[in-house]
């Protein structure tokens, strides 16, 4: 069942995390991007038909901003007892079959996603240089069987402004895609 983001108001200060990235096995938190101009956490997942039709699109993103002052993480909260495709180790394959160039964290307690008030996958929140949310919206107006190409046109030309030390367009649409996961009882 697909969901529309929360949209989780502008200026919002980025909450904590410390996650391990399921290829690297290292721990990131917000200091592992201190001075990055900007800051892109984008929950994701291995399963949902959004996040495999924008795939492609989000690594390509990590390839073309690798050398800039973006940092970019990805978090994957989803319960991998009930959807296994989302636990770790398929989590790795999947950044590596892609190529990542930014981390794929796992979320195991969810409390990341809880703090970020993250609703479905793909969801992007871009943060300034003083850690205050920019952006939170769609990567582009594509989705499964829309006929519409990926471009990432919205969070790209949010990422660029973010970069020049400018608010991004204040038009931001919610992102659109499959529901987080959450464990039974929680």
């Amino acid at each position: 069942m697909s969901m529309a983001s929360t949209m989780l108001p502008l200026g919002t200060p980025a909450p904590p995390f410390a996650l391990r990235d399921v290829v690297s096995g290292r721990t990131y938190s917000l200091d592992s991007f201190s001075g990055k101009t900007a800051l892109l956490v984008m929950f994701i997942c291995r399963h949902c038909p959004y996040v495999v039709h924008v795939e492609q699109e989000l690594a390509k993103i990590g390839r073309d901003y690798r050398d800039t002052s973006l940092g970019m993480l990805a978090v994957s909260s989803n319960d991998p007892a009930s959807y296994p495709d989302d636990a770790p180790p398929r989590l790795k394959e999947m950044a590596e079959r892609l190529g990542f160039t930014f981390p794929l964290c796992f979320d195991e307690t969810q409390n990341v996603a809880r703090a970020y008030r993250a609703a479905c996958t793909p969801d992007f929140y871009l943060f300034d240089r003083d850690r205050r949310l920019a952006y939170r919206g769609q990567l582009d107006d594509s989705r499964p069987g829309s006929n519409k190409p990926v471009t990432g046109r919205d969070l790209r030309a949010a990422i660029e402004a973010v970069l020049a030390c400018k608010p991004p367009d204040s038009n931001q649409q919610a992102s659109i895609g499959c529901s987080i996961k959450w464990k039974q009882g929680t």
